[in-house]
């Protein structure tokens, strides 16, 4: 997490407009007096600091997703947050997405990244609205920079808002955005057992898509097993085979975004009536 990661105190931009301050712990490692902490106590002393102010931090986080979610559900709209590696694919796969939906379904996308514009102007190429986060040293989006954004797009009604996060598989697993679902993106150019090594983030998803299918041919790549290791993490995973190039399992992933959407409309609807 952020106390340990060295992602705390940096300067988010948001849309390429305003900057403001990101959520992040500073150093609480402070030389203890004289006489009163030395060596291993002290050690101990700054690690339980550092336990409190993670905690506070994420407790913050979850006020404002608890916000964030409000809002959506208030709206009709239904949230993903696409999280992964850097180069599983995200990007791509959010491309043929919005070429799929786009008229048929009102969307938007919250795109994170350390640096540029570029994935935001792929999707915006691609006919959506999209706002760029950039976290400069922060390895993942939180549900302030969420809050911001949101207002900045004007969402609308009855319509999806897709989340690219920043390339990563650990801090992103603990903030919640205030999303229906986290959807975790394993490449079959990575290794099965990603799903053992950051739990976590496998824990958190509802979803795995596993992507790049139309390379297994080519790839010593058990993807039996690690769909195995997925769901020996969390066995309720519900998980997807598709290839963002091949259209393999594209059919499939676009009903389950479509069936979202009809249930988010749908409580919408019924929040009202009562």
């Amino acid at each position: 997490m952020c106390g340990t990661c060295g992602c705390g105190g940096r300067d988010v931009l948001i849309g390429g407009k305003r900057p403001v301050r990101g959520s992040g712990v500073l150093s609480f490692r402070k030389p203890a007096p004289v006489g009163v902490e030395t060596g291993r106590d002290q050690e101990s002393t700054a690690q339980l600091r550092i336990i409190q102010v993670e905690r506070d931090l994420l407790a913050k986080n979850d006020e404002h997703a608890g916000a964030n979610r409000r809002q959506l559900a208030g709206q009709g709209i239904f949230a993903l947050n696409l999280v992964s590696s850097p180069g599983s694919g995200k990007t791509t796969l959010l491309v043929k997405t919005i070429d799929a939906l786009n008229g048929a379904l009102p969307l938007a996308v919250i795109e994170g990244d350390q640096q540029t514009e570029n994935d935001a102007a792929r999707i915006r190429a691609a006919g959506a609205p999209a706002i760029q986060i950039n976290t400069g040293r922060g390895c993942h989006l939180d549900a302030q920079m969420i809050e911001q954004a949101m207002q900045q797009l004007d969402l609308r009604e009855d319509s999806l808002l897709l989340i690219e996060n920043v390339g990563n598989l650990v801090c992103p697993a603990s903030f919640d955005l205030g999303e229906a679902h986290k959807v975790v993106i394993l490449s079959v150019t990575e290794g099965e057992d990603k799903p053992l090594k950051y739990p976590d983030m496998f824990r958190a998803a509802s979803l795995m898509l596993l992507n790049k299918c139309d390379l297994l041919p080519y790839l010593e790549f058990d993807a039996d097993l690690a769909v195995a290791y997925a769901r020996r993490v969390n066995p309720e995973l519900q998980v997807m085979r598709i290839s963002a190039k091949s259209g393999e399992g594209m059919a499939e992933w676009l009903e389950w975004i479509r069936a979202g959407c009809r249930k988010a409309v749908i409580s919408k609807l019924a929040e009202h009536v009562e």
